[in-house]
């Protein structure tokens, strides 16, 4: 084999990994994991290379710790925003820690996003689940008369969205308009 054509097809797969890498951190803000994940599926799906597994997982692995080096790729920032997003949706920390190491977020990040969380916010979790209750249309939300038919319905969707039994009880019995007064003050 020549060796300056290996070396011809070495730098252009790594220039194409690098600008597919550089084309997707354009149009989306994703953790290392999701664009390693990506590479390696344009790789074997478009490029179709002469290169092993091996060889190809080495620039990927390059090209994201120069992104990183030069700070494009931040799993701290990363979690952390992903993190709020999903607290204003109604998340439970729970579920966001979960979804976080889902998508390859390393767990010092995720435990350092969650207590910090915990600091600057007083009951995350309560907050959430009433934000999930109001966005969901369950628990006070819903009329008087369907409450208690709907009871244990409203407690499995709150369950599902990883709220503990105590806490999703104590959504679920309060007063409507209790309710809304506290979701005006959040």
């Amino acid at each position: 084999m020549n060796p300056i054509t290996n070396k011809k097809d070495f730098d252009d797969l790594t220039t194409n990994l690098r600008d597919l890498a550089y084309n997707y951190l354009e149009n989306y803000n994703p953790s290392k994991q999701q664009l390693k994940v990506y590479l390696l599926k344009k790789y074997l799906t478009k490029i179709k290379g002469k290169n092993s597994k091996k060889e190809v997982s080495n620039i990927i692995d390059e090209i994201l710790n120069n992104l990183e080096k030069s700070k494009i790729l931040n799993d701290e920032m990363y979690s952390e925003s992903k993190a709020r997003m999903y607290l204003k949706r109604g998340y439970s920390l729970n579920k966001i820690s979960k979804t976080l190491i889902g998508k390859g977020v390393d767990s010092k990040f995720i435990k350092k996003t969650i207590e910090k969380i915990k600091e600057e916010k007083i009951e995350p979790d309560f907050v959430s689940a009433l934000k999930l209750c109001k966005r969901r249309r369950i628990g006070p939300t819903r009329p008087e008369k369907n409450r208690e038919l709907f009871y244990k319905k409203d407690m499995g969707i709150l369950a599902r969205n990883g709220f503990d039994f105590e806490l999703s009880k104590r959504v679920l019995d309060m007063e409507t308009a209790e309710f809304n007064k506290l979701f005006k003050i959040i």
